[in-house]
């Protein structure tokens, strides 16, 4: 029931109205835009994307992989071996594709304006909730008992942040 709360919270800060799940081409700018900067290997790609986008968003390996290989095949990156990890980099071609988007904002950026804090929110409410899990599995009655008024003390507070002008 708790993991349930914890998804329903996520979705309700989510500034794109739910999941973390971008639009199909995301993957493939944010790869370019990211490379364009330096190179990168592939789990770089999903730190970097994961930190800009203020945890909001971390693809998955399923989704950044494919797309490397298929950024490769269309001539656009090039990989080396460079200390035990394979790492990309942009053709001559890639890095015309990559600017050619550099007017659009970054994935990571699109969408709702102010998505940072909202993902700063999402990120402290769930960080929240699974120490309020935690302290419920391992914690005594009396430390229950005063975890459940801090709590109905914050929920006060975050709701007198709303009543300001």
């Amino acid at each position: 029931m708790l993991w349930e709360a914890m998804s329903q919270l996520r979705s309700s800060l989510d500034p794109r109205g739910g999941g973390s799940r971008m639009a199909r081409g995301d993957v493939r700018q944010a790869v370019l835009v990211l490379l364009a900067e330096e190179p990168m290997h592939g789990y770089q790609i999903i730190r970097e994307i994961e930190e800009r986008s203020g945890g909001s968003w971390k693809p998955s390996a399923g989704s950044v992989y494919p797309t490397l290989q298929l950024l490769a095949d269309e001539g656009l990156i090039t990989a080396e071996e460079l200390r035990g990890r394979k790492t990309y980099s942009l053709t001559e071609a890639g890095r015309a594709e990559a600017d050619a988007g550099a007017d659009r904002p970054a994935p990571w950026e699109s969408g709702t304006r102010g998505a940072a804090p909202h993902a700063a929110l999402s990120k402290a409410g769930i960080e929240l909730a699974s120490a309020a899990a935690q302290l419920g599995r391992t914690g005594t009655p009396e430390q229950l008992e005063q975890a459940v008024r801090e709590l109905d003390d914050t929920r006060r507070r975050l709701y007198s942040i709303l009543a300001q002008d």
